[in-house]
Formats: C-alpha cells, sequence, structure tokens
C-alpha cells in the first residue's frame, strides 16, 4: 500500500485525543477521512471538506455502515476504547466487550472493501504477557484493560487472516501533550507543577518511553500507508529510558525557564508505590517501524513537556478568569 492507494479512510475514536491529532494529520495529507464518534458533535475536530463525522456508539457499532455515505474504503483504524477509567480498567467484563468490539470493526472493515485494518495497541499488551508467564509473580495490580487489548490484538489478527485483510497493529507507549485530560503521569504532573503541588514519584527505576501526540498520529499514518501486513509496530521516541531520568529532566526543563517563571518544585522519588513491572529497554526498540516506514519522531522531550506546560498553563489561566469573574457577578448581586 503507498500513499495514493489510500484515499478514504475511517477512524473511530476519532474526536478522542490520540484519534482527533491522528484524523488530523491524515486529512493534512490529503486523505478523506469519516471520523467516527459518540457524541452528536465533535469537540476536537472542526469542519473540513475532507472529513466527514458519523455518531455511533460503540454499544451499537453493527450499525455503522447504514450511517456512511459511502461504502468502499481504503483503511479502517480503531482507536475507541470505552470504559477506560480506573475503575473500569478493572472491569473485566467491561473490558472483554471492548475486545469484542474490535473484532466486530474487522468485519465491518472486510465488508467496507478496505484493504488495512490498524488496531490501537499499548505496550501494556506486552507488560501483561510478562506477568502471565512470570512464574509465582503475584504482586500486580490486575489489569484488564491490558489483557483486553491484548486479547482484541490475536483476535483480530486471526479474524482479518480467515477475511482477506490485512492488519497492522501499532503498539502506542505513553502518549502526551496538548489536549489529554486524563489523570494519567505526565499531564497529572504538569498540572501539580502548575498548581504549586507537591510531587511524589515511584523510585523511577522501571523503563519507560513518551512520545508527543503529533508524533504519534504520524506514526499511525505511516503504519497504515507503508506498514507490513500483520506487523506490530512500537511507537516510541527511540530512545527509552529509566523513568526517573525522564521526570528529572521534565523538571529541570521547567525550573529553568524563563517563560515560565523561577520554580521551586518540590518533589521526591521513591514515596509513591510500584506494583507493575520494568520491561527490558530492548522491548521499547521502534527501528522497525522506524526501517519500514520512515517514521522518525520530530518533538524532543525537552520540547514537548513545555508545549504540554503552556497548554495546561493556559488552561489554569483561563478557568481562574471565569472563578473571577462568577465572583465579581455574585458580589454585584450583593
Amino acid at each position: 500500500m503507498n500513499k495514493n492507494e489510500i484515499k478514504n479512510a475511517i477512524i473511530t475514536g476519532a474526536d478522542g485525543f490520540i484519534g482527533s491529532y491522528t484524523t488530523k494529520y491524515f486529512i493534512s495529507q490529503g486523505v478523506h477521512v469519516t471520523a467516527v464518534g459518540r457524541k452528536a458533535v465533535p469537540m476536537r475536530l472542526a469542519q473540513h471538506e475532507l472529513l466527514t463525522y458519523v455518531q455511533c456508539d460503540l454499544d451499537a457499532i453493527e450499525q455503522l455502515p447504514e450511517l456512511l455515505e459511502r461504502l468502499d474504503y481504503d483503511a479502517f483504524i480503531h482507536f475507541a476504547w470505552g470504559n477506560v477509567s480506573v475503575a473500569d480498567r478493572a472491569d473485566f467484563g467491561k473490558q472483554l466487550g471492548n475486545a469484542f468490539t474490535a473484532v466486530k470493526c474487522v468485519e465491518i472493515a472486510a465488508k467496507l472493501g478496505c484493504k488495512r485494518f490498524v488496531g490501537a495497541g499499548t505496550i501494556m499488551e506486552r507488560e501483561a504477557e510478562y506477568i502471565n508467564h512470570a512464574q509465582g509473580f503475584d504482586t500486580f495490580t490486575p489489569n484488564y484493560y491490558a489483557l483486553s487489548k491484548f486479547n482484541a490484538h490475536y483476535m483480530c489478527k486471526t479474524v482479518a487472516k480467515d477475511l482477506g485483510i490485512e492488519l497492522i497493529w501499532p503498539l502506542i507507549t505513553n502518549t502526551y501533550g496538548p489536549g489529554e485530560t486524563s489523570s494519567r503521569l505526565i499531564v497529572s504532573t504538569l498540572r501539580k507543577i502548575a498548581n504549586g503541588e507537591a510531587l511524589s514519584f515511584t523510585a523511577g527505576t522501571q523503563n519507560y518511553d513518551f512520545v508527543y501526540v503529533e508524533d504519534v498520529a504520524k506514526a499511525f499514518y505511516l503504519a497504515t500507508v507503508k506498514g507490513k501486513p500483520f506487523y506490530e509496530y512500537l511507537i516510541g521516541s527511540g530512545k527509552a529510558r529509566p523513568l526517573k531520568e525522564f521526570l528529572l529532566e521534565l523538571i529541570q526543563t521547567l525550573d529553568g525557564m524563563d517563560d515560565f517563571g523561577k520554580k521551586d518544585i518540590d518533589y521526591q522519588f521513591g514515596t509513591a508505590g510500584f506494583s507493575g513491572v520494568s520491561l527490558p529497554i530492548s522491548t521499547f526498540d521502534a527501528s522497525e517501524l522506524m526501517n519500514d516506514t520512515g517514521y522518525a519522531p520530530s518533538v524532543s522531550w525537552k520540547e514537548g513537556v513545555q508545549l504540554t506546560y503552556a497548554w495546561i498553563s493556559q488552561i489554569i489561566s483561563e478557568t481562574d478568569r471565569q472563578t473571577d469573574r462568577q465572583t465579581d457577578r455574585q458580589t454585584d448581586k450583593q
């Protein structure tokens, strides 16, 4: 498959954090995207001549073909995954339902003539596999989200083979950037710094990698267009290292930037518990994606931290101004 062969794509979860960036990147490459989301009106996607938005909940994904303006597509990119809160990730029924929905999407993609189905995998699949084969390892925190992603990968691959559609399965490491509203490590850490809160981390000896969201979007496009059939591609920076090194650089970056003002960031390592696994550095090897597709990250960790912190600071400032205005109005009424 090459750039000229992909003209129409379906992207589920297109209004989500990573999905919206990916949708915009596909459009920037001249691809018409049918964006599928659960809300009546998308929050992150603006109108564009190459964008068609379709509202369809995951629970009703079988109805998707009936909602489409066209029935011939080149690729189906599946980001949608419901129930991702901390509590819901511990609900195996909900997470297995997500895996089943992913398989349904492969079947729909085949019916729509798609040459390729691209799933949104996660590095946690490798953690789940490690834990599953680790003898006597019983101190981990159950993660049905990771297990269901692993199951979805295997089942989608099998069904895709049966239906004659090529499957590509990128594994996302840790994505961050402006627009992320979750409580995950980086965005929550930056939010605490902006609010002057103390930081408490694990010892940080576990290996990690972080990738700026725009680079992740580019990676999904390149994997869709140039990836090899039935390949699993790790989307990484190519510079994985112990988590503590990432966090220290993050703190030093913000502490030394005039734009953010001199800060006295209070932080400690080893004060938070850790019940996961530390995967070897080789697990984060992104060379296959780079060699097969030409992918190369363009935003460094330092630059990405600055961009994300600037966005968070702006959001906090806007919230403070809104609060002040509300207070002023209430005072005027007294």
